[in-house]
């Protein structure tokens, strides 16, 4: 690829990587969303890239990535750093192109990804607790062994191969006013900004990042890319410590505007995709829609959220259900304090009965030495219809005499 003067990707990239991606990558559909077009007070639309190959934007990257590579590159490898979808697509990319791949992964990425990344071909190795530290290890060994260095987002090949979604998008949604989508390193979002600000300046481009790993916001108020002391988000996908050199001066000069939300915003938006949209996407491909129901940024609609990817753990997917319904006030744990004697276990059950609430789970305690001799306490766990059917049987908990507390 030839650079411009600019530094930047342009759109003929865009449109060269196309014409390489023709036949390989699936055109992904665009869907409504009746709650997201309800909240906003006009049409609201999720481009499913959760459907791609290997289940997330990264293989149009990849693909574009490894297929400029020479012949004597490709006979040495390729190697990459990833918490999971960036190593399938340059695992399966790197299989229909015929060269190996080795990838690092951060130990304790999860399963299902590590498993699919190994399915596709590639060699994986661990380093590290994050896809920085991965990263560096990935660079060791490229260094050492002469495979060329995929990365996950910091080149201009992959920009050009991640901004083809951008295309697609404004093709499938010619009216469009606002696209929001994820920032993990910012290829994704460089790539589609380069592409719709060409061909459509007022289109208003909005990236979000997970509050636990929100280098961009800071970045850009420091006007160079700095690096996170430390990252914790269930978006494992986005938590990148420090923006790349090219990505960051895409986003500066396209981006119209960077937010945050919170992991319990981005539990509340699975839920809602999973129980309204029937959609299984992971934490780092919701946050478009986090952002969107939680009002972190104001939107002209037609509105866009990017679902960038859906290669969720299933264990991490029920333990964000449960987060989402307590989020949303539809699980709610609490222990009530009371006499330990025949017959309050009872009450209480009724009462919780009586109130329309569902249980889940009840464990007695009485060897806590806060405890005075002949209380108990009881851990209950319970379903609710929301915050007001909470907060109301919390309070007939209390008009009853039983102390109600959260938390440990």
């Amino acid at each position: 690829m030839t650079e411009p003067s600019s530094g930047l990707v342009t759109l003929a990239d865009i449109e060269a990587a196309r014409d390489l991606l023709s036949g390989v990558i699936r055109r992904t559909p665009v869907e409504p969303s009746r709650p997201l077009t309800a909240k906003l007070g006009g049409p609201a639309w999720l481009k499913c890239e959760n459907l791609q190959r290997a289940g997330s934007f990264k293989v149009r990257g990849a693909y574009v990535r490894i297929a400029r590579l020479s012949a004597d590159e490709r006979r040495r490898g390729v190697v990459a750093a990833s918490a999971g979808n960036h190593a399938q697509g340059v695992a399966l990319a790197a299989g229909l192109l015929g060269t190996t791949s080795t990838v690092f992964m951060p130990v304790g990425a999860p399963l299902p990804k590590i498993a699919a990344t190994k399915n596709y071909g590639a060699a994986v190795q661990f380093a590290g607790a994050t896809v920085d530290e991965a990263l560096v290890a990935a660079q060791e060994f490229a260094d050492r062994t002469g495979a060329v260095l995929i990365h996950p987002f910091d080149h201009p090949d992959i920009i050009a191969g991640q901004g083809t979604l951008g295309l697609e998008l404004l093709e499938q949604l010619p009216d469009v006013r606002t696209i929001v989508t994820g920032i993990g390193g910012g290829g994704l979002i460089s790539g589609l900004a380069v592409a719709v600000k060409a061909l459509r300046p007022d289109v208003r481009i909005i990236g979000v990042q997970a509050a636990g790993a929100a280098a961009f916001p800071e970045s850009l108020r420091a006007g160079r890319p700095v690096r996170l002391a430390a990252l914790g988000t269930i978006a494992d996908g986005i938590a990148v410590g420090r923006p790349g050199d090219l990505t960051f001066a895409h986003v500066s000069k396209l981006v119209d505007e960077v937010v945050t939300v919170t992991d319990e915003d981005i539990s509340r938006a699975l839920l809602m995709l999973l129980e309204r949209g029937k959609t299984v996407v992971e934490p780092a491909g919701s946050v478009g829609v986090a952002a969107l129901l939680a009002g972190a940024v104001e939107v002209e609609t037609p509105t866009a959220a990017v679902l960038s990817g859906g290669n969720i753990d299933p264990m991490l997917m029920l333990r964000v259900i449960e987060h989402g319904l307590a989020a949303a006030g539809r699980y709610l744990a609490f222990t009530v304090r009371c006499g330990d004697r025949p017959g309050h276990l009872a009450k209480i059950l009724s009462l919780i009965a009586e109130h329309g609430a569902n249980v889940v789970d009840v464990a007695h305690r009485r060897q806590d030495p806060r405890l005075q001799l002949g209380e108990v306490e009881i851990h209950l766990s319970v379903e609710t219809r929301g915050s007001e059917h909470s907060d109301r049987l919390v309070n007939a908990l209390r008009s009853a005499g039983y102390t109600v507390t959260f938390g440990a």
